[in-house]
This record gives structure tokens, sequence and C-alpha cells, in this order.
């Protein structure tokens, strides 16, 4: 009998408090999500998806999610409400539901008269919904949520830190009593109008509302709370708006919301509603776990903030140290080095290596021309010692060259004097005797024109040279030398003038020492031709040459390559410098040098230079 007793009591129990065993257990897991706005508005947009990144955390039980848009700002109405209902009833028909999240007034008033028929024992979680709103509720011990904190007062608050010395305040959207967000502000007015001149523009249609925000008084501020509609049958969201009624506005604008700051407005104490999303995304799955609904108490939520926008700030003179020490801005630009630290860094490290290179190249090239004029320097001095050591090797030609005209000279003068001592000397032979005198003078002269320019000492002098000059110049030269050792010096010369660029002196320099090298290369042969050639010749459209060979017995081929080598020589007395003279020279002409055997005998060495084109370049 006790026992019959235990059971009758457990099963009143379950009877009058079945809330309690099903708080127990865990509820089917899916939420329907009532937005009393158009889920397509950024602000509400922005609740739902902090709503569902917050449900569909890798870390939670996977849930089911439904979003029913009311679009409460433009349909109203008992039978707009009653097609919902009736919409709602045949489409949640076979869709189990564990809780209702509401967000905002108008949808929380819908879901509390709608419950007992569509979705009887769900909780219900509510959202964005204002103090005042669930103070004047009887809310069943099922319905718990976030509460949160839309002033008017906290606008006009901002507003005194952005506008100094500010007197008037412009109030702008819908009529209070058509807003479901900011419909509580109406009580506030009283209060505000006794501290400051308010300016009401509520109500007014987009073309009429742009022109009077266009002049507003200087220490004004202007309050946006929300525009719908233009009041010619266009609706838009309060974002939209806000956009279109800042771009005529004279005065900054103070927004209650996060999703105004970006549109025009330079901020205030906003409404975050990723965070409003978030905490009932919280409660939601709190409810959906098993938590008693009555034991989760309705408090004020934590998602309002103080922002403001850094591009109003600049655009109104906005002195940062005006605002409250906590204010979030946003939208800042910042300077250049401060947005990409990184790649300036990088950039500057670069560019300090760059310049370190260049400036290293720039010195390296510094010293290499540097070198380059004190070795040519060193190279003039060279060759022109070595002209001086080879017109040494030919002082006795050369004095024997002047000895033949000077001595003509003196035998014309003797017979001169002779002729002037008779008594009537014959006036015609003595004027031939004279032209004699002045022929072989010249010709001395030029002997000794010629040694001067050879020992000449002066900066290389660029300039257009006829390579057919060259060789012939020297071959007048070198011809009493050749005769005196006995060999016969032959030259055959391009028709047509062959132009280089270079220096005369060192152009003559190179041709005198292979012509002297030939020379010395059959001075003791005693048998067969005795002859050196001299030829020049156009290989090409760009290309001159110069060929000296001789009749010797030519080089040993294990010293062909040693040739041109400083010092290198197969002379007695010679220092081996002419041959390499020789190439440095040609190759600061830009040219070329080399020698080979000859077939029938002796070596022949080849030189060849860049000519001078048609336009001056080689």
């Amino acid at each position: 009998m006790n026992g019959t007793v235990l059971i009758w009591m457990i099963g009143c129990s379950i009877a009058f408090f079945p809330s309690a065993v099903s708080a127990a257990e865990p509820r089917t897991r899916s939420i329907l999500v009532l937005e009393q706005s158009d889920v397509r508005g950024p602000f509400y947009a922005s609740i739902f998806n902090g709503l569902r990144s917050e449900v569909n955390d890798p870390a939670t039980a996977p849930v089911t999610l439904y979003v029913e848009n009311l679009d409460l700002s433009r349909f109203s109405g008992e039978e707009y409400e009653q097609s919902l209902e009736r919409h709602f009833s045949a489409k949640y028909r076979d869709k189990p539901i564990g809780v209702v999240v509401t967000v905002g007034a108008g949808a929380l008033h819908y879901a509390l008269r709608w419950r007992p028929h569509l979705w009887p024992g769900v909780p219900v979680v509510f959202a964005f919904v204002d103090e005042a709103t669930i103070e004047s509720l009887s809310l069943p011990g099922d319905v718990t949520g976030k509460m949160t904190r839309l002033r008017l007062e906290d606008m006009v608050l901002a507003a005194r830190a952005v506008v100094p010395n500010l007197r008037h305040v412009a109030v702008v959207g819908d009529s209070f009593e058509d807003q479901l967000v900011f419909k509580h502000f109406k009580d506030e007015v009283p209060a505000v109008a006794r501290e400051l001149d308010l300016i009401d523009l509520t109500s007014l249609p987009m073309a009429e509302l742009r022109n009077r925000v266009a002049s507003l008084p200087k220490d004004c501020a202007i309050l946006y709370t929300a525009v719908y509609s233009d009041g010619a049958g266009t609706y838009f969201p309060p974002a939209d708006a806000l956009g279109m009624i800042a771009r005529t506005a004279n005065r900054p604008i103070i927004a209650p919301v996060e999703s105004y700051i970006g549109r025009g407005a330079v901020g205030g104490y906003v409404a975050i509603p990723s965070l409003i999303g978030k905490e009932a995304a919280q409660l939601a799955l709190q409810v959906l776990d098993g938590q008693n609904v009555a034991g989760i108490p309705v408090t004020m939520g934590n998602s309002l903030r103080l922002v403001f926008d850094w591009r109003q700030l600049q655009r109104w003179g906005v002195d940062e140290s005006r605002l409250p020490a906590d204010s979030d801005i946003r939208n800042r630009v910042l300077p250049i080095w401060q947005q990409y630290p990184w790649e300036i860094a990088i950039t500057i490290v670069v560019l300090l290596l760059q310049s370190g290179l260049i400036a290293g190249l720039l010195y390296e090239h510094w010293w290499r021309r540097k070198a380059e004029v004190e070795a040519r320097a060193r190279l003039s001095e060279l060759a022109h010692v070595n002209r001086r050591a080879t017109a040494g090797e030919l002082s006795a030609s050369i004095a024997h060259e002047l000895n033949q005209p000077l001595g003509a000279v003196l035998a014309n003068a003797e017979t001169a004097e002779l002729l002037l001592r008779s008594s009537t000397p014959d006036i015609e032979e003595i004027k031939e005797i004279l032209a004699d005198v002045r022929r072989n003078t010249e010709r001395a002269s030029e002997v000794i024109a010629r040694l001067r320019r050879l020992l000449k000492k002066a900066q290389v002098e660029m300039q257009d040279v006829d390579l057919n000059h060259v060789v012939e110049e020297v071959l007048k030269f070198v011809s009493v030398q050749a005769s005196a050792s006995d060999v016969n010096l032959m030259q055959h010369l391009e028709p047509k003038p062959l132009k280089i660029r270079g220096d005369l002196i060192e152009l003559q320099q190179v041709v005198l020492n292979l012509v002297m090298n030939g020379i010395e290369a059959i001075r003791d042969a005693r048998q067969g031709s005795r002859r050196v050639t001299v030829g020049t010749a156009r290989l090409n459209g760009a290309t001159a040459q110069i060929a000296v060979s001789d009749s010797g017995s030519g080089i040993p081929s294990d010293r062909l390559g040693h040739v041109f080598d400083p010092f290198y020589t197969t002379k007695v007395h010679g220092m081996g410098m002419g041959l390499s003279i020789a190439r440095t020279i040609v190759e600061a002409h830009g040219g070329s040098i080399h020698v080979e055997n000859q077939s029938g005998g002796g070596s022949i060495f080849r030189v060849r230079l860049p000519l001078v084109q048609a336009d001056g370049t080689m």
C-alpha cells in the first residue's frame, strides 16, 4: 500500500510540474529565428551572421537553423499578422523547433501571441529589445533574453563630445510612433528639449529632409534614428537613407547602431549587431543543452560600444582628445609606413642594398677608369721609350739619310761660290744650284720632321686616320735602314682610303715595330729573297687590315703563342717589349693582332681595326 501511494505521488508531480521533467532532457536541436525587419539590411544581417557563427562553432553540437524576416518596418496590421501565422503554421507543421529566438520588440510581441498555437511549450529567447518594452510586459517563465539599452540621452552625450558648445540637436528619422527600435525615444524628448534647442526633422520626405539638413546652425549635431522611406513610395534600409542624408548634411551625424558607421555617421554609443546575435545564440544553446529557462534571468546585454569614424572626425575637424578615453576609432587612415611596415622595411633594405651595390660599382668603375687612365699613361710612356729605342736603332740610317741631302747642299754651296768668283757668273746655273739646295734642304727637313713626330711625347689624340698614310710614313722612315740591311721594302696598299679612329703616332709605332721586326728576322739570312712586304686591305664594310710579312725563316711553332708576351724576345739585345706594346695599342683601338707562319717561309702579322662608318661610328 505504501508503494502504491508513492507511485501516485510521483505521477502527480509529473502532471503538475512538466517543466521540471522536460528541463532535465535536451531539446530538439533546432532554432527558429524571427527577425522583425529584413535580414537583407546590414544591421539585421550582421545580427543573424553573429548568431549563425556562434551556433555553427565546431565545438558545438550540430543545430538546424531556420530564419524568418517579418519585415515589420514596411508591413503591419492584424490581417498581415494573421497571414504570417497561417504561413508559419503550414511551414513548420512537421518541423520540430527547440527554441524560438526573436530579434526586436516587434518580433517578440508576435512570437508571444503565436506561440500557444504554433509552438506550444517552446522556450523563447529575445534579443535587441529595449528595457522599457521588457518592463511593460509580463513575461512567462520560459522566456528570457538580453536587453539593449539604446537611449536618446547617450546620443546627446556623444554629440557634446563631437560638437563643442553644443546648443542645437536635429532629430532625423521616421515618426517615433512608427519605429520599432527607437519608439521609446519619444519619452526622452522633453528632457533633451529642456537642455538644448531640439529641431524636429522626423517624418519629412527625403527631398525636403536633405534640404533641411544642409542649412543647420553651426553649433548643432544631427541625431539619426532610422528612415525607411523617401515619402514617395520608395523603401530602403535605414543605412542607405543615412548615406543620402549625409551627402547634403552640413553638421556631423550621431549614430545609435554600428551599421551606420562608414555610411556618413561620425559615430557615438552604438549597438554592435554581431555581439547581439552571439549573445542570443549563447542563450539559445544553453536552452537546447537542457538548462531550465526559468534559471536564466533577463539581463542587460553587453553589445553597446563607443565607436567613431576617423574619416568623419577629420571631415568635421573633431579633436580626438575630446572623445572619451575608451572610444574605438574606426577607418583610420594610417601613414603608409604603418599600413605596410614590413613591405616598406624590405623595400628600404633592398634600396639600401641596391644603393650600396651601385655605389660599389661606381667606386669600382672610378677605380677602373683611374687604373685605365694610369695604364694608358704608362703605356704612352712605355711606347715613347720604345720609339726612342727604335730611333736609336735607326740612328745610323737616319744619319745616313741626313748626310745625303746635307752633302749635296754642301757640294752645291761650294760650286756656287766658284761660280760667283767668276767674272761672268752663269746666273741660270746658279739658279739650278739654289733649287737643288732647296730640294735637299726640304728632304733633310722632312727626315727630321718624321723623326720628331716619332719621338714626340704627347697625350693620346684620337682622330680619323688613313691607314694607307700611316704605312707610307713608316716606310719612308725605315727605307734607309732597310737598304742598309739589304732588305727590299714592298707595299701593296688599298686603292681607297681606310679611315679608322685612332692616334696617328701610336698607329705608326705599331707598323714601325712590325716592319723593324721583319727586317730583323731576315737581316742574317744569306740565301733567297730578302724582302718585307706591307699591305693594307678592306676585309668587309667594317674592318681594315694591315699585313706585314717577311721572307725570313719564320717563328718556331712552340714560340708563336709567346711573341706578344712582355719581355719575350729572340734578339740578343732586344727588350721584348715591341710586339707587346703593339698588341696593347691595337687592342686599345678596338682591334686585334695575330701572327702565323707562311707556307712559303717567313711569318706574317695581321692587324685588324674597325673602320669609321659613314655616320661617324665604328
